[in-house]
């Protein structure tokens, strides 16, 4: 009798982590230049304004100066994108970057340090958008939404990180974080080598190439989609960042150093929950994670001014970080998936554009509710644009 040996089941191939592609990586470096140039410098204010002999209202121009590019050249930059290559834009903005910021660093007079920071502004304005771009390029389906969601975690782990190294190096001098951005230089020959991305082929003429970009992007789904994310950074800005440092000020009278901790909180928060976005988005769909991050918003902000207890306010700066965690990568995935990829950079970079519009609007929108109502108002205030931002996602 011959004995038949059974056949062996096929070996499943373990899949390969998506965090550990190296194009992947070589994004991640981007996104961290991306968020380096104002969080970096800010623990040098003081310093700066003692040195150069300026007065504290005029130290804000070294970020304005920086975000004021941004604004306009954004979408400039990635219809250039569309039509030229992600990489053709991408080098030479890191370029500028890293060199007219490592420049700011022998700067002994301010007016000149505000020049160099408006071209290294120029450099910066397409780095927000084109790392979100090319992941769109890059991958597509859950993969996109999971590398998505691992950029978001590693842009939160460096505006946590950042403050700290800006201050260690400014107990040097103001000039040593300046030299941080210097890292651009050879990161953007990384990207020239090694960075494998798809390029867009567009032969359209620029006339009829903007007129197809703006029938994509005036789309309802989009234009949804940019107002909350404009609302995001109203809330983020307005509410969050501008009072929650004020109320834990002037109401536990917290150290700057307390201050920082328990705000570093909501940045680990968002990093912990961006990297499990993609197994969330396996269980829920994108748009009701968008939603459930409106509601813990504007729980958050409602839970703020009734906390009685300093350490109390780790639990909605979490609950905060959760919602921030859920929203922004699901939002730039939802964008991503929604442009062809010879509209994608235009796409992402009106993404850019309205955020940073975000930024401006909303501590101005809230200082004039909080000269109105005081700080509670600033709370609710962007508990109300949380909710109204839900209710648009909803219908």
């Amino acid at each position: 009798m011959i004995s038949r040996e059974k056949p062996k089941p096929k070996e499943i191939k373990k899949q390969r982590p998506i965090y550990l592609d190296a194009n992947l990586q070589v994004i991640f470096g981007v996104t961290l230049m991306a968020v380096l140039g104002v969080s970096s410098i800010t623990p040098a204010f003081p310093v700066i304004i003692k040195d150069l002999n300026i007065s504290t209202q005029s130290i804000g121009l070294l970020i304005t100066v920086f975000t004021l590019p941004g604004i306009f050249l954004t979408p400039v930059m990635g219809a250039l994108a569309d039509r030229f290559g992600r990489k053709r834009i991408l080098i030479p903005s890191m370029m500028l970057f890293g060199v007219a910021g490592g420049a700011c660093a022998l700067a002994h007079d301010f007016s000149l340090l505000l020049v160099l920071r408006f071209f290294q502004g120029v450099g910066a304005a397409s780095l927000g958008s084109l790392n979100v771009t090319i992941i769109g390029d890059l991958y597509s389906d859950n993969e996109r939404t999971e590398a998505m969601g691992y950029n978001a975690s590693v842009l939160s782990v460096g505006t946590a990180v950042y403050p700290a190294v800006g201050g260690v190096l400014a107990v040097m001098g103001w000039h040593y974080p300046f030299l941080l951005p210097l890292v651009a230089v050879p990161l953007g020959i990384l990207v020239l080598f090694s960075l494998k991305n798809p390029e867009p082929r567009n032969s359209q003429d620029l006339k009829k190439y903007l007129r197809n970009a703006w029938k994509s992007i005036r789309k309802r789904q989009v234009v949804v989609l940019l107002i909350a994310s404009s609302a995001t950074f109203i809330i983020l800005y307005g509410s969050y960042l501008t009072y929650i440092p004020i109320l834990m000020g002037h109401s536990f009278n917290a150290s700057p150093l307390i201050i920082g901790l328990i705000m570093s909180a909501m940045s680990l928060t968002t990093a912990v929950i961006s990297s499990q976005l993609g197994k969330l988005a396996k269980t829920y769909s994108k748009k009701t994670l968008i939603g459930v991050a409106y509601i813990l918003y504007g729980l958050a902000l409602v839970i703020y001014p009734f906390v009685p207890n300093l350490w109390l306010l780790l639990i909605p700066t979490v609950i905060f970080g959760i919602a921030h965690g859920m929203n922004i990568p699901s939002i730039q995935t939802l964008l991503a998936e929604l442009a062809p990829m010879e509209y994608r950079a235009a796409f992402m970079s009106v993404n850019g554009m309205v955020l940073r519009l975000g930024q401006t609007l909303g501590p101005v929108l809230m200082g004039m509710i909080f000269a109105v109502w005081g700080i509670e108002g600033a709370f609710f205030a962007g508990a109300g644009f949380s909710f109204a931002a839900f209710f648009l996602m909803l219908f």
